[in-house]
């Protein structure tokens, strides 16, 4: 029976911000990029970790990271003594001329996140224990996936649920979109098959909305004008049993 519970690069180094998690837990977040920073009002990347239980000490995983924004989020979520994951397959690290990779690289520089380990790996050998990853995230690009491949999709998150613990989190966000519509061209993905595929991997689900936009009516591309970063957004809770 399907378990679903609706609830509710460039890099400037200084800026500081304090937040307070939903469950009244500290979200300290500090020494962000101003980049970064000024896409938090569309990403409310405090909310979706409360949503998805990161918590201080925890063993995360960062797929398909890119230049890092939620890398970064992460980090500062579980602190010195927890671990983040940054994996990026080779055709991320390439996406325009290298440009995740330049930008994670950058991030990374220094040692200014020391409790993240980079892993440029693919999905069929992450490189990670099995049963050894609390939580592991995947910000909009599962519709990429999924619409130019189901069989990839679902490859991907058996990999993902291979390197949870029992009881470990998969978050996945992604731009909600019709059903029937040309979800490829535009870059989003009707949430029942997203869901479907998870069920398939073997996950539990919930979905939040805290990342909703009912003005949104998913007939534009996120990129569109006046879009980009306010698209209606899923965000689902898999839990591996």
């Amino acid at each position: 029976m399907r378990k679903i519970f609706y609830m509710i690069m460039v890099l400037t180094i200084g800026a500081c911000v304090s937040t307070t998690g939903t469950d009244g837990s500290s979200g300290s977040l500090t020494s962000r990029p101003d980049a970064d920073i000024a896409r938090d009002a569309g990403r409310q990347p405090e909310a979706v970790l409360d949503f998805l239980g990161v918590a201080e000490g925890m063993t995360v995983f960062d797929a398909l990271a890119a230049g890092g924004y939620y890398t970064e989020v992460l980090a500062n979520r579980v602190g010195p003594d927890g671990r983040v994951y940054a994996q990026n397959p080779t055709f991320v690290l390439r996406y325009g001329n290298g440009r995740n990779d330049r930008a994670l690289t950058d991030r990374l520089a220094g040692d200014r996140l020391p409790n993240v380990r980079r892993l440029d790996r693919e999905f069929q050998d992450l490189g990670v224990l099995a049963d050894s990853v609390d939580v592991a995230i995947t910000a909009l690009n599962f519709h990429d996936i999924y619409n130019n491949s189901p069989e990839a999709a679902a490859a991907v998150l058996k990999s993902l649920h291979y390197v949870l613990k029992p009881g470990g989190v998969l978050g996945i966000i992604d731009h909600v979109g019709n059903k029937g519509a040309d979800n490829k061209a535009l870059h989003r993905i009707d949430p029942t098959l997203a869901i479907s595929a998870a069920e398939a991997a073997g996950f539990v689900v919930e979905i939040s909305d805290v990342l909703a936009n009912a003005e949104d009516d998913h007939s534009q591309g996120p990129f569109a004008e006046g879009l980009r970063g306010k698209t209606d957004r899923f965000v689902l809770k898999l839990t591996k049993p």
